[in-house]
């Protein structure tokens, strides 16, 4: 089931916050350690102790340890203004929505929603890699359509889809395309692509926020969508989109277990993994059919030992199951669930069935089954195509941008976004406003680099005195620039930046949603823009917060993080190092920066600096060669310095040091970008997201990351978060992937193979995060209202004469310090221990001391104790039950009790004469095994995040060939 090593780690830690109103900025920094063997990670975070982990440098930076064999690591960022909190793993920046909008706006600018039983604005988009097949999107849509028809039966009438957007990438041919406004390959529900990573062709949803919550997206591979073939063995295309639907909008998850395919149920007799328990087959051995109780040596089952349906069923259930069965057609539901089986649905809900997860979904509180005995009209299909990439830097330049280097901040990340970050072709302009906009530059495509510099030519260059500004004046001076290009603003991108307050903004909302534009916001300074995140929101933009700090790196971050959003990572730029520091006269700011094999052309090193005197640059590459400031761009007016690497550069470890040879302190910062150094290998990427932009203390806000190449996800990350609050030095913390709180615990997928010169340095993403909102933080003193996080990853397994528990270690509040006492209960019933733990068989766990959060804990107890000592048992239970239930929660000190842990089942039934114990590795069960997606979550309570990496283990090639008798 679970490994060890692919456990995400995870951790918790409060801080104080003083303000009732918390605006954070949250970016990634991954940055790949062999130095130490870390699991992914991710922490918590909440109001009390504030200023526990403090650093003097906002980033660190881990390097090659003789013996040491860690996969990645990350450093994070969260900005918020005022106290902080902290994050997550990777990168990513989302803002908060503070004040409330009039009902006009709630349906504008939203993506996928379900209205009068109907799904709109399903989104599918291709990946530009995928190859022009002219079979590709009938397949498609007829998928699609069945799945429609059979969702709906399977809802009893609820559900169906409406209408279904299919984004065709720019590479193809244009056709009859309509022109793309706000969708790309980033916003998509279902994206297709040729890379097969993990999964092989398996479908699979990314399921990254527990039971019942949403996930990220569907993958097919283009290969599955054409192949008819695989339907064999699969099913109808229809039928597994229905099955990764329930994943994705319901949060379910499936009744098989790979690593569990038999059990031993509560009566000793050998059971078959599934949901119901009625689908029929027989137990097969490796000369023919045998009795069941053949298929098991003492706890390990026989070698080659399957079980194989029969070809014609009456089961109707369930889809989550075995959706290529022609008689499933339903969900299993609490008279068919099958609350024994150890599969990811009873382990993640509790043991709730998949119908009433999806029952007490908001898709089925606020709609009711459709009346008469019609089908609904099945899907339509519109067919959209990115035009020209057209950008337009909308820029403040009133009065408030001369304090505290704002001005400054802005014309050096303007500057690197312009000349390294938007990609080539793309057609771009420049507006500045204050209470007026004006046009800096009107619309100029980027071929090379005359056109580049040419364009930061016309960036601002001092701020006016006025002081009163209008983001709509902006805005519309924008959108003049993006229409003299074909008439429309559609499908544009706009960066808007202010740092002032402007009271009407919602004046032009509706203007800027029926635009078509996407509008990025950066609010700088503690006086954001009230109702600026929210524009964001309503057109697909990103959102970012950047304080008021010289070492802040924020503002470059959120321009880097901004990509074209075609999903073409070959052709975007990935950012490598991020750190700023205030440097005293004589002083220097030194460090490495990892390139790995993976990337390393078009790469860029740019350093900033505060003052007027540029600080000595001195850069050595891997084999030793030396670069000074005299080998760089410099730009005074700027402050701004950069070199550019011809060719691919060499992968290994970079070191600069930058001497601060000013009379004064000042701050000096450091940016490395780069881009994949061949096509048939993907980068190490980092996307990291939030789930949404406030909450309310003391509620979790949740941000989730994901660090991987390709589809192949990267295990063993070490992982640093950096949280930058407006005002307070920023907080570093180690985040881990361990386990501990909300987190999935599923088999972990089939990690990437390592290049020696990766194993040698590892490597290192940033990526930017999003700023967020904490409301409603009470004034000091903090009453203890978070007891420890609930393990979700408890284990029994039974070992001679004693009963093994392992899980992994909670903390005194969610998941950070020590909690006090662990409370573990054992009974015979699973119905017992799950309705009435107080009252289940108390362990003796006296000499269970709780270790630190994040550990891995273990725990043995004698299994005579249970083996015949008497115990109620409901219904008529068997009396002399092999079977035990476990479960566990965790006490802090001030007796705050976590929630009661997943339900663990270990077999006190041991065979006589039982032969040597076999490999389990060819234990099969048969049948069609679609295949979920893990990631790395983050859940912060004040900020709760959690690293979590999710997933339905790949069915081999065996098991894709269903055996029916």
């Amino acid at each position: 089931m679970i490994q060890e090593e692919a456990q995400p780690q995870n951790r918790q830690v409060w801080y104080r916050l003083e303000k009732n109103d918390l605006q954070r900025q949250v970016s990634f920094r991954s940055t790949p350690d062999f130095a130490k063997k870390a699991p992914p990670s991710s922490q918590t975070l909440s109001p009390s102790k504030f200023g526990k982990k403090l650093s003097a440098s906002p980033l660190t930076t881990w390097h090659n340890v003789p013996g040491r064999t860690s996969v990645t690591e990350s450093e994070v960022f969260l900005n918020m203004t005022h106290r902080d909190s902290e994050g997550p793993v990777c990168s990513l920046k989302f803002v908060t929505l503070l004040v409330a909008l009039s009902p006009e706006f709630l349906f504008l600018g939203a993506g996928l929603q379900l209205r009068d039983n109907g799904y709109d604005g399903l989104l599918i988009a291709v990946n530009p890699q995928v190859s022009e097949d002219q079979n590709l999107i009938p397949n498609i849509k007829e998928m699609i359509t069945d799945a429609s028809f059979y969702l709906f039966n399977a809802t009893k009438r609820r559900v169906f889809f409406r209408n279904v957007k299919i984004l065709i990438p720019a590479t193809w041919k244009a056709s009859n395309y309509s022109k793309a406004k706000q969708e790309s390959y980033e916003k998509a529900n279902v994206i297709v692509t040729d890379w097969y990573g993990a999964h092989g062709d398996d479908p699979y949803t990314l399921q990254y926020r527990g039971c019942g919550k949403e996930g990220k997206y569907i993958h097919f591979t283009s290969e599955f969508l054409l192949n008819d073939g695989l339907t064999a063995g699969y099913g109808s295309r229809g039928k597994v989109f229905v099955h990764e639907w329930a994943h994705f909008r319901w949060g379910v998850f499936d009744e098989y277990n790979n690593e569990k395919p038999f059990y031993i149920n509560g009566q000793s007799q050998i059971e078959v993994t599934r949901c119901s328990s009625d689908i029929a087959g027989i137990f097969v051995c490796e000369k023919g059919p045998c009795p069941q109780e053949n298929c098991i040596i003492s706890k390990i089952f026989q070698e080659g030992c399957m079980f194989i349906y029969n070809s014609t069923q009456n089961a109707t259930s369930s889809i989550m199951f075995m959706q290529s069965l022609s008689s499933v057609v339903e969900f299993c539901n609490a008279s068919t669930h099958n609350q024994e089986a150890p599969n990811p649905q009873n382990q993640m809900c509790s043991l709730r069935s998949v119908w009433d997860v999806i029952t007490d979904s908001d898709d089925f509180s606020n709609s009711l089954p459709m009346s008469g005995t019609e089908l609904p009209p099945p899907p339509t299909f519109s067919l959209v195509q990115a035009g020209d990439r057209v950008v337009c830097l909308v820029l403040d330049v009133s009065s408030k941008m001369a304090e505290a280097d704002r001005l400054l901040q802005l014309q050096q990340a303007a500057e690197f976004y312009l000349m390294q970050i938007v990609e080539i072709h793309t057609f771009v302009g420049i507006a500045s406003f204050h209470s007026k906009g004006e046009i800096r530059a009107q619309l100029h495509q980027i071929n090379n680099d005359d056109d580049r510099k040419l364009l930061v030519s016309h960036l601002p260059v001092t701020a006016s005195a006025e002081a009163e500004i209008s983001v709509c004046s902006g805005l519309k001076k924008g959108f003049e620039v993006v229409e003299k290009l074909n008439g429309k603003a559609s499908g544009s991108v706009m960066i808007l930046v202010t740092s002032g307050d402007d009271d009407h903004i919602t004046n032009c909302f509706l203007t800027a949603l029926s635009s078509g534009s996407t509008i990025h916001t950066i609010a700088l300074g503690s006086s954001t823009v009230k109702n600026l995140e929210e524009l964001s929101r309503l057109t697909g933009g990103l959102k970012f917060f950047v304080p008021d700090k010289s070492n802040s790196n924020s503002m470059i971050d959120a321009f880097s993080r901004i990509s074209s959003g075609t999903g073409d990572i070959f052709q975007q730029h990935i950012q490598l190092e991020s750190t700023g520091e205030n440097v005293k006269p004589q002083h220097q700011l030194k460090n490495t920066v990892t390139v790995d094999d993976s990337v390393g052309n078009d790469t860029t090193f740019l350093v900033t600096w505060q003052t007027s005197g540029p600080p000595e640059v001195v850069l050595f590459d891997p084999n030793g060669r030396k670069y000074s400031m005299d080998d760089f761009i410099t730009n005074l007016a700027f402050r701004t310095a950069r070199l550019w690497i011809p060719g691919t550069a060499k992968p290994g470890l970079w070191t600069y040091t930058l001497n601060n040879t000013h009379h004064s302190p000042q701050a000096l910062k450091v940016t490395v970008t780069s881009r994949a150094s061949r096509s048939a290998m993907p980068p190490a990427t980092v996307e990291a997201f939030v789930e949404r932009d406030s909450t309310h203390f003391p509620h979790p806000l949740m941000i989730y990351a994901i660090v991987r190449k390709g589809f192949h996800p990267i295990l063993n990350a070490t992982v640093t978060a950096t949280i930058e609050p407006e005002t307070a030095d920023p907080v570093m913390l180690k985040l881990f992937d361990d386990g501990a709180g909300n987190i999935q615990m599923n088999a972990p997928r089939k990690s990437v193979g390592r290049s020696e010169e990766e194993q040698k340095w590892g490597f290192s993403r940033i990526s930017s995060g999003g700023s967020f909102s904490v409301l409603g933080v009470p004034a000091d003193p903090h009453p203890d209202v978070f007891p420890p996080c609930k393990i979700i990853d408890l284990e029994a397994v039974k070992e001679e004469e004693e009963v093994v528990l392992s899980w992994t270690a909670p903390g005194e509040d969610l998941d950070q310090g020590q909690a006090n006492s662990y409370e573990i209960r054992v009974s015979k019933s699973l119905q017992k221990i799950q309705d009435d733990f107080s009252n289940a068989i108390l362990v003796n766990t006296s000499k269970l001391n709780p270790q630190q959060a994040g550990t891995k804990e273990t725990f043995k107890f004698s299994s005579e104790l249970f083996t015949n000592r008497p115990e109620h048992q409901p219904d008529g239970e068997a009396q002399k039950s092999h079977r035990i239930y476990v479960a566990i929660r965790a006490v802090d000190r001030n007796s705050l009790k976590s929630a009661v842990s997943n339900i663990a089942q270990a077999s006190l039934l041991i065979l006589p004469n039982s032969p040597p114990v076999l490999a389990r590795d060819d234990l099969i069960l048969k049948g069609v095994l679609t295949a979920i997606g893990i990631i790395g979550t983050i859940c912060l309570t004040i900020v709760v995040t959690h690293c979590v990496l999710k997933r339905k283990k790949r069915a081999g090639k065996k098991e894709n060939e269903t055996k029916l008798l």
